[in-house]
């Protein structure tokens, strides 16, 4: 009797199980009866069929068993292309693009016009911000124009363009195919709320198809995030899981955005939650990584500055940074008219991999700094090569991002915020901010730069490689003609007017009086005036930087000393390794004119070149020509470029304060020398001793000294300051 209720129970449990398929458990799921649906893919996975087993367990959250079941069921029915594009879409949602795409490639060998498999690759290349996207997915809808799944993409990849009217008409063109297209709603539900509408009809539509689809909020937190509008979208990414907790990649970005403003304990609570429950994306994995590393990190705070910095140069690093923090938000009080409400945090990674973590998912930003709203996140000098990156440049970039978002409500279009950014890096000096390289003066020959309202597609979604570096440029050159032609004031102005929600079309008519395509025609006649000898001279600069590389190398100083300033003042701009400068410099050092070799690498300092080598050669030419104040002009250049690992630049450099009178100075750069742990303690403590002595500041001295003598006790020079200090103290305790 036991066995034969065993047989009926198992017939009932598989007839249960072939009562239900995919399609009608993804059915509950549409329309939010989330309890309906596990049920329905629970009984999915008891199924005889590895498919449907494998979309039940895909749809209780159990990948391991779905990739199994997937497997068994390509084994199976190896030219079932819908397998393929399935089971490529469970690895899509499982952050594995690379394999997901693998998978919609096999599909299409066996049907190369596979709707499915089409849109899978477009999805792939929309997490990437690739142009190829829209291509793709408008192929999905040539073989099926009924595929609202492509058409809702269309119309979130020109959202994320920042063309409202395209992603308009391309979520009511899927709305008229479906009236129940979620994510078409949500896209018309976001652009209301992205214009401070409130209350939104569309929002009423989508709850009453699914009460519980937090994805509407999820997608409206992903565009506010990508507008810089951190705070707004933590909030819809809050309002997306109280709808359904179980939404761990919304769950993810919020515990992402927290840790990027700030909110840490907050941030590890939702990613750990995450983690417990399977979902362990590289964001997820990474960010509470990243988080276990602050306990390495040391927080130094003042009342407008919280600045963390690594402990290992904690010491070395503060006085630069907190000072040049200070100093850039001091001056963009004055020129931006306002004081910030809350302090700017700084944190600066030696590790490139923890500061590529704060970025990750943001697209068209440079891969030195990133600003969250008052947190600004950027590498250490430490994390990059000798000469490639200027610290401080890169700290004032960010710095006018605080300031600009801040007083537009972060309602500034990318390419404007990014324009003014890269403006206010050589306003503070000539010689900081990225010099015009071959790359984008190809892009000026080729005539690739954008319309101005259609710049911000260049940074979101590039068209060719190297177009984000282009649109960086593009745009701080647009904001320089604007300051050139119409003044800052005027600049300012279209800051205030962005704050009121002017879209760019708007602000270049009404703030600069043109038309936006004759502002364009305008520039570009503006900016060919500055580079066309340039451009149309590149590929003969090449052929003859080569020939005077190769003089150079067979030493024939009087051939570079001929043909080297042409080329130099051709481009004066490319100062990387084998510039016109410096092999100038080299040549007339060969023939014994140091003179001219200083003359010559002062230009090549003055043109933004960073080679550490090549200041330090300037400052000791200079040195030697008697001429100490240029000499430490030279090296404080080095101080914003790589002032780690360097004892020698702090040790020359206090000498040489020491020389002019400047203490503050000189026991700052002694104070380096110690922070970076030298070998010979005795020295280093000494040289401090001698500072503090300078200026006066006899205890700390006699406590230096003291701690020479300790490194190193027959310590002569310590000893004998030792002495004179002692007496020192005696002849004013006698006076006394």
């Amino acid at each position: 009797m036991m066995g034969f209720r065993v047989a009926i129970l198992t017939l009932f449990t598989l007839l249960a199980a072939q009562a239900q398929n995919p399609a009608s458990c993804q059915e509950h799921r549409r329309y939010g009866r989330l309890e309906a649906a596990r049920a329905c893919f629970t009984a999915l996975v008891r199924s005889p069929n590895p498919y449907d087993r494998a979309e039940g367990h895909w749809g209780l959250e159990q990948y391991r068993e779905a990739n199994d079941q997937f497997r068994l069921a390509v084994e199976r029915e190896p030219k079932n292309a819908l397998y393929r594009v399935r089971w490529g879409r469970m690895y899509l949602e499982r952050y594995q693009p690379a394999d997901a795409a693998q998978l919609f490639r096999e599909a299409l060998e066996i049907e190369p016009q596979n709707p499915g498999a089409l849109l899978g690759l477009a999805r792939v290349a929309a997490q990437s911000f690739e142009a190829k996207a829209v291509e793709l997915a408008e192929a999905a809808l040539k073989v099926d124009p009924k595929l609202v799944e492509a058409r809702e993409l269309l119309a979130y990849l020109a959202l994320e363009d920042g063309n409202e009217a395209k992603a308009i008409e391309e979520a009511d063109r899927a709305l008229r195919t479906s009236a129940e297209a979620l994510d078409a709603l949500a896209i018309r539900a976001t652009i209301d709320w992205m214009n401070d509408r409130a209350e939104t009809p569309w929002i009423d539509r989508i709850l009453a198809v699914n009460p519980a689809y937090g994805e509407a909020y999820a997608t409206a937190g992903h565009f506010f995030v990508l507008n810089r509008r951190y705070e707004e979208g933590i909030a819809f990414y809050r309002k997306a899981i109280e709808l359904n907790p179980r939404l761990w990649k919304a769950r993810s970005e919020l515990g992402v955005n927290l840790m990027r403003l700030g909110r840490e304990e907050e941030a590890r609570r939702q990613l750990e939650l995450c983690y417990a429950n399977g979902y362990q994306s590289p964001a997820t994995v990474n960010t509470l990584r990243l988080l276990d590393s602050y306990r390495n990190f040391e927080t130094f705070k003042t009342p407008n500055t919280i600045l963390r910095l690594h402990r290992k140069e904690a010491a070395l690093l503060r006085p630069y940074f907190e000072a040049e923090l200070k100093r850039a938000i001091a001056t963009f009080e004055k020129k931006y008219g306002f004081k910030l409400k809350q302090p700017v945090q700084l944190e600066v990674y030696p590790d490139h991999e923890d500061f590529a973590v704060r970025t990750l998912g943001m697209p068209g930003l440079g891969a030195l700094g990133v600003t969250f709203g008052h947190v600004v996140a950027m590498d250490s000098p430490s994390g990059r090569k000798p000469g490639t990156f200027h610290w401080a440049s890169t700290l004032w970039h960010e710095l006018s991002h605080v300031f600009v978002l801040a007083a537009t409500g972060h309602r500034v279009p990318r390419w404007f915020t990014e324009g003014m950014a890269v403006h206010e890096e050589t306003a503070v000096s000539p010689e900081w901010g990225d010099r015009i390289d071959p790359l984008i003066i190809q892009a000026i020959k080729e005539r690739k730069l954008l319309p101005v309202t259609s710049l911000d597609r260049g940074f979101v979604r590039p068209s060719y490689p190297g177009q984000v570096q282009v649109s960086y440029f593009q745009a701080g050159r647009i904001c320089d003609f604007i300051n050139e032609q119409w003044g800052y004031a005027k600049l300012l102005e279209m800051i205030e007017a962005f704050g009121r929600r002017k879209q760019t079309a708007q602000v270049i008519e009404q703030q600069l009086g043109l038309a936006p395509e004759e502002f364009d025609r305008r520039f570009l006649a503006w900016l060919d005036a500055k580079t066309r000898k340039l451009v149309d001279g590149l590929d003969e600069w090449r052929k003859q930087m080569k020939a005077l590389a190769e003089a150079a190398r067979a030493a024939r100083h009087d051939e570079v000393l001929a043909r080297g300033p042409a080329l130099r003042d051709l481009y004066p701009d490319f100062v990387e390794e084998g510039n016109a400068y410096e092999l100038i410099a080299a040549a007339h050092q060969a023939k014994g004119d140091l003179a001219a070799a200083a003359d010559e690498l002062e230009r090549y300092a003055r043109a933004g070149g960073r080679s550490p080598a090549a200041l330090k050669q300037l400052a000791r030419l200079r040195r030697e020509q008697g001429r100490t104040r240029d000499a430490v002009a030279a090296l404080e250049r080095l101080l914003y470029i790589y002032p780690v690992n360097d004892e020698e630049l702090h040790s020359r450099l206090g000498e040489l304060y020491l020389e002019l009178g400047e203490h503050a100075g000189a026991i700052r750069e002694y104070e380096a020398v110690i922070a970076m742990n030298p070998l010979d303690q005795a020295a280093a403590r000494f040289h401090l001793a001698r500072a503090y002595q300078a200026a006066g500041r006899r205890e700390e001295a006699l406590e230096q000294v003291l701690a020479s003598l300790e490194a190193a006790p027959g310590y002569r020079p310590a000893q004998k300051m030792l002495l004179e200090l002692s007496r020192t103290q005696s002849k004013e305790k006698e006076v006394k």
